[in-house]
């Protein structure tokens, strides 16, 4: 039987996340296009479409597990797998959004309100998208979620249909997509609307379709035709010292035949061999869950009765025991780097990094984040995110992790890869934690960082307008600098950097930025004889220079 919540069936929500996950990933190369940069590393719209299609194969995978998947379970599976899938900060803010909204959801208690119910939850997702922010910006995706889920108050107040709220705060999304320009200058020049506020439009404009059917919906078939009866939590006090050592499951094929003595007997069965016992299920296929200290008697007990197939056995000691090994077993202190080029993995693991792979394009998730904080095996973790898009993911694994296992993680908010290598070059694991964390954290923020690239589309900048084919030089994070000269760009970015004085010049060079790189050096060289310089190849794509300077 289909399970239902104010009006929302989990076939509804499968239905909406796939039509999302189509729509994102047809409108992903419209979306990455929209980010105001004059270089192809706008990933806004594929870091939207890896979170949510991230989510849609966490629910594939746990409809196909189970697909009398209650709506509660499959929301939360929804939601934790759109967080850990989370890439750069449209993926992380879009992530908190659905989690928020669904958490709205599952609290919620008035069954007879759909409409007032679902818009709250519209609000509440909101609120979680300025709050995932540390300073909200108008004329971005925040804006255009609080222009929806201000038309959904609206239209839930007045009485409004279920469907009816969506269609409000999809169109109310658009309206306010619109306007972005008018409120961010950086639109406006460019020509363009707010990226992460298309990309949300595209969600929208999903769940109106799911919602009304007023567009042509691709329809995703049942997961199968057997529906596998799912047995019930067991209670975790039953797993005490004197209980039985083996936990036992298993689904049993009785055939359509079989008669109701037979199950009965191996309840009976099963009930005088241990404890805990479920067995639930019909029309010839059961699932079987029992507590005993004798394995092979409960799998004979079945075998009397059908076929047991899809056997699993727990032991209990071996369990615990591996849990704490596992928890023992950390020691130490790791740094996890994102590294952006092969140049920049060796650097990073030469200097006892574990290395994530990253940069525009291919933004870690927050899951592969977490992955390496748990694989590193350390009870103290280092997280060097190297890039400002994928701070927050960063932070929402290191939360996880703490939460998930006994360790501390930290994040130092590293913009650049090369604010990375400062940090790591002075990381010492024989400090104190917070005094090495202090002593990486304050390296970083003093390294003065920039780097070069070439235009591949007309633009407007900081600095002005630039053309296909133009040098572009970038200062913390903006277009500074536009010319016509690569060596005389990045000339005038490392005399910038120096300007404030510094010691230490580090250059590395991307795809076909050697020679630059090495002509660079000499001119720091020959120009600041009292600075010295390191060059390294880091092979990073899209910009043949970075530069920090310390």
């Amino acid at each position: 039987m289909e399970h239902v919540t104010h009006g929302i069936t989990l076939d509804g929500v499968a239905r909406f996340v796939e039509i999302a996950t189509d729509a994102l990933s047809s409108a992903r190369e419209e979306i990455d296009a929209l980010n105001v940069y004059p270089v192809p590393d706008g990933d806004t719209g594929t870091n939207m479409f890896l979170t949510v299609s991230a989510a849609r194969d966490a629910l594939r995978e746990a409809r196909a597990a189970d697909p009398d998947l209650p709506l509660g379970d499959g929301m939360a599976v929804l939601a934790r797998a759109a967080l850990m899938g989370a890439r750069g900060n449209s993926g992380v803010i879009l992530s908190q959004m659905l989690r928020a909204y669904v958490r709205h959801l599952a609290g919620a208690a008035i069954e007879d309100r759909p409409a007032e119910t679902i818009a709250a939850a519209m609000a509440e997702a909101t609120e979680a998208s300025y709050a995932a922010v540390g300073t909200p910006v108008e004329g971005t995706m925040l804006t255009v979620s609080r222009a929806a889920s201000d038309a959904a108050l609206e239209a839930a107040g007045r009485g409004a249909r279920t469907r009816d709220v969506f269609t409000a705060a999809a169109a109310a999304a658009r309206d306010a997509l619109a306007r972005t320009p008018e409120q961010l200058e950086v639109l406006a020049q460019a020509g363009v609307v707010d990226a992460g506020g298309r990309g949300l439009c595209v969600v929208l404009d999903a769940v109106e379709t799911t919602a009304t059917g007023r567009r042509p919906t691709p329809w995703s078939p049942p997961i199968g035709t057997h529906h596998i009866p799912v047995a019930a939590t067991v209670p975790s006090d039953d797993l005490t010292e004197d209980g039985p050592g083996y936990e036992v499951m298993y689904l049993l094929d009785a055939g359509p035949d079989v008669e109701d003595d037979a199950i009965a007997t191996l309840r009976d069965t099963l009930a005088g061999l241990g404890d805990s016992l479920v067995v639930v299920g019909g029309e010839g296929l059961w699932n079987v869950h029992v507590h005993v200290d004798d394995v092979g008697a409960a799998i004979e007990a079945g075998i009397a009765a059908g076929r047991p197939h899809r056997i699993r056995v727990t032991h209990f000691a071996e369990q615990v025991a591996a849990t704490r090994r596992r928890a023992s077993d950390r020691t130490g202190r790791r740094v996890v780097a994102v590294a952006a080029g092969p140049g920049l993995t060796a650097l990073f693991e030469s200097a006892g990094a574990v290395v994530v792979p990253g940069g525009p394009g291919q933004r870690p998730s927050t899951g592969q984040l977490l992955e390496a904080i748990t694989a590193c095996g350390a009870v103290e973790v280092v997280v060097l995110p190297n890039d400002a898009d994928t701070v927050r993911a960063a932070e929402i694994a290191a939360r996880t992790a703490e939460a998930e296992l006994d360790v501390s993680v930290e994040v130092i908010p590293t913009q650049a890869q090369v604010q990375g290598l400062a940090a790591i070059s002075v990381h010492e694991p024989g400090r104190a934690f917070d005094a090495d964390v202090r002593e990486m954290t304050a390296t970083a923020r003093h390294a003065r960082h920039g780097a070069v690239t070439v235009a591949s589309r007309q633009a407007i900048t900081m600095a002005g307008p630039c053309e296909p084919g133009d040098a572009l030089g970038v200062v913390a994070g903006d277009f500074a600098v536009v010319g016509s000269d690569l060596d005389e760009v990045a000339t005038d970015v490392v005399e910038r950097l120096l300007a404030g004085g510094g010691e230490l010049v580090t250059i590395v060079s991307g795809e076909g930025g050697a020679e630059l790189a090495e002509r660079l050096a000499a001119h720091v060289e020959d120009r600041h004889p009292t600075v010295d310089v390191a060059v390294h190849e880091g092979g990073q794509p899209r910009y043949p220079l970075l530069v920090s300077v310390e």
